[in-house]
Parts: structure tokens; sequence; C-alpha cells
């Protein structure tokens, strides 16, 4: 391969962003090795392109798109290679997805401590956009459950890094948005569990204050926590919502958990009220717009999930971490345009005013978001991160075909996010710009930069999002 011409052996393919927005056309390749990569690498280098990552596209926006130029597919680079069942460890290759890992480890007692609202991104883009859960605030972000990986450099070499090989490039890596090289191999420490299913407590919030209060109660005894909030709501009740909050089952809790463990008994189910899945979004098409979310949201609030004299249910681990999958080709409900995200990331001591600030600022503007996803954070240490201590708000919006309102919108949001002192985060965004972007990571930006300067002197690894940024 290194000495194929690119202009004939990659592909055209038009990629786009998991909202639908934000499309390109690339050229594509998809190397089944570590050799065949290093060999697409240096072809690009002879050749005049530049590179990118892909692997299920599952990043919202442009992360993964790169416009006339060459994208890696890395999803043919998807082997479990080792698992140890005493110590919960796994290595896989960066294209192996979290769908692969879990149907792997849980049958042995083992989930992904960290894993993202679907099971399909690879750990590779895991790694990439140090993805969070519903578990953030006790456990942190997914690199904080990487135990070392190797990287393949513009030079084509390997390097292998972890917290004590490399700590600085170790943490530039992860969250490093694949600008410093292909991460090929992960390894992973997972999280021991006893039963294949949680513990589940709905809990109604009438405010968004309530939320925020519900949460920092909850907090000490939960394993789990995410808030949805109903963004239509208005004056005494603004931000009013539903928390979920679970827990792991101990042995004695489910005496029968070992069952629970298979993998049969974690696949979602293949139709809701009789309606096969494929079809769902079809139906929800119908709903996607002021009216219908209104009515969905009433119904939310009405009539949340029965529960037992305890005021819990239960509900299996990939059913609870993977709502997003429940419905596949959910996106294509919000119609021809797509949807964006907007994820505002703000410190503790301003989340309440910045959170009540934005849904005020959308209700103004007649763009209000259609799901509304509350979670608690903790901070880390890596170069590019968004985590702080502090909270986030992920706020869904369908793009109208006239979008200048959303996009002002979006504007605003961003600059209430760096009023706050906040940051952004990147696996959701299509819309910061490259001063907040910088203002937001401060001197972090900079030593990223040095970084990729020493290790891609030729600026082999770019895309769409990064340039947009102003990373490179």
């Amino acid at each position: 391969m290194a000495d194929a011409d690119l202009r004939t052996s990659a592909a055209w393919r038009v990629l786009d962003g998991f909202g639908g927005s934000v499309r390109s056309l690339a050229r594509s390749v998809s190397p089944a090795s570590v050799e065949e990569l290093a060999q697409v690498f240096a072809a690009a280098r002879a050749q005049g392109f530049q590179v990118s990552f892909r692997g299920s596209g599952r990043s919202y926006g442009d992360a993964s798109l790169h416009t006339g130029q060459l994208a890696v597919d890395g999803r043919a680079m998807r082997r479990i290679l080792s698992f140890d069942r005493e110590r919960g460890i796994l290595e896989a290759d960066g294209g192996a997805s979290i769908a692969e890992v879990w149907r792997r480890t849980l049958p042995e007692g083992w989930w992904p401590a960290v894993v993202p609202g679907t099971m399909f991104p690879t750990l590779a883009g895991c790694v990439a956009m140090n993805i969070h859960g519903k578990n953030c605030f006790k456990v942190g972000p997914f690199g904080d459950h990487v135990l070392e990986l190797d990287l393949l450099t513009a030079a084509g070499e390997r390097l292998t890094l972890s917290r004590a090989s490399e700590p600085e490039l170790f943490r530039a890596v992860i969250a490093g948005l694949g600008l410093l090289g292909a991460v090929t191999r992960v390894k992973l420490q997972l999280k021991h569990v006893d039963s294949g299913e949680l513990r589940v407590r709905p809990i109604v919030t009438r405010t968004l204050g309530h939320m925020f209060d519900t949460f920092v109660e909850q907090i000490p005894h939960s394993d789990y926590l995410v808030g949805w909030v109903d963004c239509f709501a208005t004056g005494p009740a603004l931000g009013r919502g539903l928390v979920h909050q679970a827990n792991h089952l101990a042995p004695a809790e489910d005496p029968g958990g070992a069952g629970t463990l298979a993998v049969s008994a974690q696949e979602l189910p293949t139709s809701i009220m009789g309606v096969p899945k494929s079809l769902l979004w079809v139906l929800m098409r119908p709903f996607t717009n002021d009216a219908g979310v209104r009515f969905v949201n009433r119904v939310k609030l009405a009539l949340p999930e029965p529960v037992g004299k305890d005021g819990t249910y239960r509900d299996t681990h990939a059913g609870f971490a993977f709502l997003l999958d429940y419905v596949p080709n959910w996106r294509l409900s919000y119609g021809d345009e797509g949807f964006i995200q907007v994820q505002l990331f703000v410190p503790d001591a301003s989340a309440r005013d910045a959170f009540a600030e934005a849904l005020r600022l959308c209700q103004r503007r007649g763009m209000v978001s259609y799901l509304g996803v509350f979670k608690r954070h903790r901070a880390d240490d890596y170069l590019l991160s968004h985590g702080l201590d502090g909270w986030s708000l992920a706020l869904d919006f369908k793009v109208p075909r006239d979008a200048r309102r959303l996009w002002d919108t979006a504007a605003d949001l961003t600059r209430l996010v760096l009023e706050a002192g906040g940051t952004y985060y990147p696996a959701k965004d299509q819309v910061v710009d490259a001063a907040s972007f910088a203002r937001s990571l401060g001197e972090r930006l900079e030593r990223f930069r040095n970084l990729k300067q020493r290790l891609d002197p030729g600026g082999l690894f770019a895309n769409d999002q990064a340039r947009r940024l102003g990373i490179v």
C-alpha cells in the first residue's frame, strides 16, 4: 500500500456527523493491520494528503470529517487481543467497539467502567474524545481507566504509552482528537459486577434547582446519575425533569445474577409495544416538533417508569447505559436537516445560574431544545479534555431550514459557557469558534500544539473540526 496511488485506490465517500447536519466528501481507506496503516501514512505523506480517523461515526458534528482529504476507517482492526478474567484487564485493537468489549467480558462478571450512551463507538474513538458516562462524578472519564495504549505516529513509529511511560504524551493522546497519531491498541481496566442488572430509582424534580439538589443528595450513595430536563417548562417550573439514580446489585440482592450476566439477557428488545424497532424512527417523526415534544414531555413526567414498593425497578446494564441504541436510526426522525447538540460544561460555582440562563435564552429565541441531559462531572488532567469539577447540560436542537436563529443561539450559548469559566466537548460540537475554544483551554492548548509539532512536524493528522477550532 505504500506504493499505491491514493488518488485511484482510496474510494470517495460522503461522510456525515452523527447529527446529520454536516457532511463532507473524502477519500477513504480501511487498513486491516498496523503494518498496512503505517503504509497508508507513508503514501499519504508522499502524495500530499492529510489523514484523519473515523470509527463508527458517532461524533455528532465534524470531528470525523475531512473534506477532500483522506479518512482512515479503523473498524477493520477490531480484535480482542487478550482478557484477564481474574483482574478484569482487557487488551483490544483500537477499532474494537464498546459492544464487542462488553459482549466478551460481561459473562465473566466484568463491565466497562465508563460507557457513553451508545455501544457502537470504537475504543480509539473513546480515547480520542475521552468520553464520559452517567457515572463520571464517581469514576471519571474513559481515560482514567486506560492503563496503556499504542500510538502509531506520522513517521510510522509505534509508541507504547502509559502513566509511567511518557505520561505527558499519554495525557495528550487521551482527549487528543486523533491529532497525534492512530491509537492501535488499548489496555483497559474493567469494573467487576456481580449481576447483569441495576436497581434504578426514577425521581421527578420540580425545578432546575431541585434537580441540582437531588444530585447533591444522591451522589454519595449512587453508582450512576443522569437527569432529563423538560426544556419547554417556564416560570417556576423552569428546568423541571426526571433523575434516574442507579446502583449495582450485590450478590445477596440478586442470587441468580450469573444468569443475567449472559449476553442474551442484555440484548435490547427488537420491538417496542409490538412495533419493530426499525420502524420506530418513522413513527417518531410526527412528534419531532415543538407541539410533539411538549406532549411527549408531559407524558414522560406524568408517567415515569413503573416501580415497586421501594420506588425502584431493575434494568440491565445495556438497557440503562445505551438508551441511544433503543431506536435504530432515531436521528433520522429530525428530518433532512438533522440536529446539533450544544453541551454546556460549567464549573460547580456558576452552573445553576448558567444553566437557568441557557434555558431562558433558548426559550426567548424560540429555539428550544428537544432533549436536555444533565450530569455531574469531576476534573481530569488530559490536555484537551472537557473535564471539570462541575456540571453539564446537553441540548439537542433540530436544525430548521432557515438555521440563522439556531446558529446565533448556539453562538450565545458558547459565550455563556466561556463567561462562566466552562469548557467544550468536541465529541458533540460543531459550533464552537476557535477563539472561545482557545480561551477555555488556556496554556493547555499551547502545550498540546508543541507536542503535535514534535510528534507530527509535517502536519499529517488533521480534520475539519481541528481546523475550525484552530488546533491545526
